[in-house]
Order: structure tokens, then C-alpha cells, then sequence
């Protein structure tokens, strides 16, 4: 055989094996006009993306007449380009928005009525909070900059999470070893443990900060993590160092918590990969990341990290809660560190992480994509079951002439709860109340195609603001539920009832999806008050 047939026989070979593997994809928008480098899903089933604005020309005109000036752009001073858009996920429209302040590395949270909240970033945004209140598709809502309020420290590479009386604890950032609220309370808290554990090459930033049901913050920065009571200012529990390597910004592992169910008593945390220890100040681009991951539960009284490896070594994954309560790992690079030109060898295959099976069995390798997602991407959960996947741009400024050039296209990751042959099994939420309250009963109805075996979940997922690998106050709430009665014409009736407090869920919109067998249907928005 020669070595022409041998190439082609080994790339149909390949093909075969992608198709063997769970999962598809699809191109939603083949060029949105920015690259995302925050994104986060509304309750009107639209998706707000966010850039830099010193970044110089995108591909998106703002709306004519609508121009700013930014002394701080290298490339443009007036410039009349958009840095955040609007896609409506009913149409894949893109509609451009008008952000003035810089958003580099920011971070943001939705209110508890829905509006997301975003704060901090680069020079004339350092201490600045906006507020996007978002609305029908066909209405034209924009980003509005407070000029009455502002931070009491700069936040570049801080952490955002929504707190149980719904106001939002603002975490950490560069230089800023400190916490703050929205609505403000007090100024800047010192919180010295950011400071302990920042490094030459800091790994302190974008830490992971996680509301446990007990009312305490879960924070993890660099290799060490603290049970932190956020009322009194004061560190409860030292939990045990994770062993790997550092897991934070610039070293880039992923963390999230898993799904909350039962009495609601248990938290676990779970962190993922990350780079080795002084790629970033070497500037290696080919330095292996690790693939290690460690788990604990959060509310133990003593606590230890079971770890376990991943298929690959991964930097710049992003987590995402997926309604079943398994978690996808998607995007990122296999060598190298965040930051500009800094990583290489994408890491194409997306990972399922199956989160109650026994150790070497909780991961299954899922078909890849074509598209490398790299440093300033994004990864988040549409109403539907799909994961929405968004930017990448390793460049200072816009770089299409490059082995890993801005990335302008949106595309969608179906698992494969999502494949035809489960179609038969998925419910439709036929009816379900639009606000529900803390403890409160309340009947679900849906509708499936073949008769319903075992119980169906009603799983409350949150909508979180995805960013450099981590999504700001994600999580998963599973709803304890009656068994399915049938009410005639494939149709049944599921008794639910709401979280007890908000510490479990803080109140605000969540996607309510009804599972049934591992099948979610698309969402429903609920808003859980009080």
C-alpha cells in the first residue's frame, strides 16, 4: 500500500472513531462580530457576550450615530465597533450592544431580578459596575454604567457570587486581597488569605468561590482553600491543600460544585487541571499541563481530596453543570499557560465527568471538535441541553493571520442525552409555575412519548457568568419530587418541592428542567423568591 492510500485510510479511520464517540456539534453564527471573553444566558433565552473595548476595530458596527472615545485604545480612539452583542437564541440574530468602560477580566452575576451585574476590569474600568437589564429579543435594552456607585477597590480578575439575601460578594482581583458587596456595604473587607496564597507568578486570581447550603463561602485559590464566613469576615476551617500544582488564573484548572440534592446537607467541590508551576513566568508554551482532579466534600467536619486523573492533561477547561447533574469539560489546551501566545496543542475532546461513578470510571471521552478554544473562551448552558461554546483569542488586539487566530464563531455541543434514538424518552414541561417560593409545594407537568419508569427529576439549574475557565455562581439544585402520576394523554403530574432557603438556592431565574432517565427537556424559567 502506498502512502497515499495509508494517509487516507487513516483518515477515514480517524473519522470513524469521532463517530463512534457521544456527542455532536453545530455552527450556530459563523461570525458574531466580537470574540466572547464573558458570556452569560438571560431568562429571555438570549446570550449576552462580552470583550475587551480596547481591543480596536471588531466586525460589529454599533448602531449608527452611537460612537465613544477611548484614550485608552492603542488602536482606536473614536471608536464606533461593538465589544458586547446580543444573540437571540431563536433566530441566532446578533445584535450589537454598547459597553463604554473597559471589561477586561471582570466578573459578573445575575440579580435576583434577572439583571446581570458586572463589575470591574482594565484602566477606566477598574472600579466601574454596569448592569444589563435584558428583555424580549425584538426590544432594545442595553448595558447601562452606574456613575453613582462605583467599587471601593479595583477589580481586574476578581470572582463574583450571588449571596442568600441576594446581594453579590465581589472576591479577590489583582492587587485587591480583599471582598466587597452589591449592593455596597462597608467598603473593601481585608481578606488576607488571597495574600497567603499568591506565588511569584500570583495564581491567586479568578478564584473559585462557591456558596455552600450551609450560608459559607467555599474559596479556593493557588493550591489551598477556606471555609469562609462572609457575615463575620472570618476563616471557619483550613481545608487540606490540593496536591498537582496550582489550579487558578494564570495557571487555569476549572472548579465546580456539584449537584446539591437530599437534605441539601452535602457539598462537594471538585477541581480540575491546571498548568505546571512556572510555565507562566517562563512564557512555555509547551510545558504539559496536568490532568489531575481532586474532590472533596465541603461539609465534612474533616475533609480530605479524593483525586483522580482525567483522560489528558488539561489548562483553560471550562466546567459546565450540566441538568442531569454530570459535568462537561470543554475547551482548553494540553501544554503551555493562560495569557497571551501561551498555550498550544488544543484540547479538542470534550470530557463527561459523571460524577456518581466510582473512580476510574467517571469519565468518558466525548467527540471532539474542529474549533480550538483557547485563552478568552467560553462555555455555557442553553435552555435547550445544549452547551453554548464562544470566543478564543490568544492576541493583544484582533489576529486572524495566525496559527490560533481570533475566533469569531458560535457553535453548540449536544451530549448525548440529545441523540434521536432518546427522543422518545424526553419530557416536555407542559406546565409549570412561573414563581415559586422557599419550601413551597408545587406541581409540574409534562408530557413524554413512552410511558415513564422510575422517577423523574426536576432539577433547578442556575445561570452563571462564564469566564477564564470558571462560571460565577453556577450550580445545580435537584428538587425533591413525588413520583410521576399519570394525568391522561402521555401526560403527568409531578408534586415538587422548592428549596428550602437560599442558602441552597439563592433567589433569582433558574432553568428548571425535568429529567427523565438521564433525558432533560428544555428548560423552563422559573424565579425562586421568597
Amino acid at each position: 500500500m502506498d502512502s497515499l492510500s495509508i494517509f487516507f485510510l487513516l483518515l477515514s479511520l480517524t473519522a470513524h472513531a469521532r463517530a463512534q464517540l457521544p456527542g455532536t456539534w453545530e455552527l450556530l453564527v459563523p461570525d458574531a462580530g466580537i470574540a466572547s471573553m464573558h458570556t452569560a444566558v438571560t431568562r429571555f433565552n438570549t446570550v449576552i457576550l462580552l470583550d475587551r473595548t480596547n481591543i480596536g476595530p471588531s466586525r460589529k458596527f454599533l448602531r449608527k450615530g452611537h460612537c465613544r472615545f477611548d484614550k485608552n485604545d492603542r488602536a482606536l480612539k473614536r471608536d464606533c465597533y461593538a465589544h458586547s452583542v446580543q444573540l437571540d437564541l431563536q433566530t441566532n440574530q446578533i445584535r450589537p450592544l454598547m459597553i463604554l468602560t473597559d471589561t477586561w477580566c471582570s466578573s459578573g452575576q445575575f440579580l435576583p431580578d434577572g439583571t446581570l451585574l458586572q463589575a470591574g476590569g482594565d484602566l477606566d474600568g477598574f472600579k466601574k459596575i454596569r448592569k444589563f437589564e435584558p428583555c424580549e429579543p425584538n426590544r432594545s435594552c442595553d448595558w447601562v454604567e452606574l456613575n453613582d456607585v462605583e467599587l471601593t477597590e479595583g477589580r481586574w480578575y476578581a470572582s463574583s457570587q450571588i449571596l442568600p439575601d441576594g446581594s453579590v460578594i465581589i472576591v479577590g482581583g489583582r492587587g485587591a486581597n480583599t471582598v466587597e458587596y452589591y449592593p455596597p456595604r462597608n467598603g473593601a473587607v481585608s481578606f488576607p488569605f488571597l495574600a497567603d496564597v499568591e506565588d511569584t507568578q500570583m495564581d491567586n486570581l479568578y478564584p473559585y468561590v462557591h456558596l455552600l447550603p450551609n450560608g459559607h463561602l467555599f474559596i479556593f485559590a493557588n493550591t489551598k482553600s477556606v471555609l469562609y464566613d462572609y457575615q463575620t469576615n472570618k476563616v471557619l476551617k483550613n481545608f487540606p491543600p490540593l496536591d498537582g500544582g496550582p489550579r487558578n488564573y494564570p495557571s487555569a484548572g476549572s472548579s465546580a460544585m456539584l449537584a446539591l440534592h437530599g437534605d441539601y446537607s452535602m457539598a462537594e467541590i471538585v477541581v480540575c487541571g491546571g498548568a505546571e508551576y512556572g510555565a507562566f513566568l517562563q512564557k512555555s508554551t509547551d510545558t504539559p499541563a496536568h490532568g489531575s482532579c481532586g474532590r472533596i466534600v465541603a461539609t465534612d467536619p474533616d475533609p480530605v481530596w479524593q483525586m483522580e486523573d482525567m483522560p489528558m492533561g488539561r489548562i483553560m477547561g471550562d466546567m459546565v453543570m450540566l441538568p442531569t447533574g454530570d459535568v462537561l469539560i470543554i475547551n482548553g489546551a494540553q501544554s503551555g499557560t493562560q495569557g497571551f501566545e501561551m498555550a498550544s496543542d488544543p484540547c479538542l475532546y470534550p470530557l463527561l465527568y459523571r460524577f456518581d461513578q466510582p473512580i476510574g470510571l467517571r469519565f468518558m471521552t466525548l467527540n471532539p471538535g474542529t474549533i480550538p478554544r483557547l485563552y478568552h473562551s467560553t462555555a455555557n448552558l442553553l435552555p435547550d441541553g445544549r452547551v453554548l461554546l464562544a470566543g478564543s483569542n490568544p492576541h493583544y488586539f484582533y489576529k486572524f493571520n495566525a496559527e490560533f487566530p481570533t475566533e469569531m464563531r458560535i457553535e453548540a455541543f449536544s451530549p448525548e442525552y440529545l441523540s434521536p434514538d432518546r427522543a422518545n424518552i424526553r419530557p416536555a414541561i407542559e406546565m409549570i409555575p412561573e414563581t415559586v417560593r422557599y419550601g413551597g409545594k408545587f406541581d409540574v407537568v409534562i408530557t413524554v412519548s413512552l410511558p415513564v419508569v422510575g422517577i423523574v427529576e426536576v432539577n433547578l439549574g442556575s445561570a452563571p457568568f462564564a469566564t477564564h475557565s470558571f462560571s460565577h455562581g453556577q450550580r445545580l439544585v435537584k428538587l425533591t419530587v413525588a413520583s410521576a402520576v399519570p394525568d391522561g394523554d402521555g401526560r403527568y403530574k409531578i408534586v415538587c418541592t422548592a428549596p428550602p432557603n437560599s442558602a441552597v438556592a439563592p433567589p433569582g431565574y433558574y432553568m428548571a428542567f425535568a429529567v427523565n432517565q438521564g433525558v432533560p427537556s428544555v428548560a423552563r424559567w422559573v424565579h425562586l423568591v421568597a
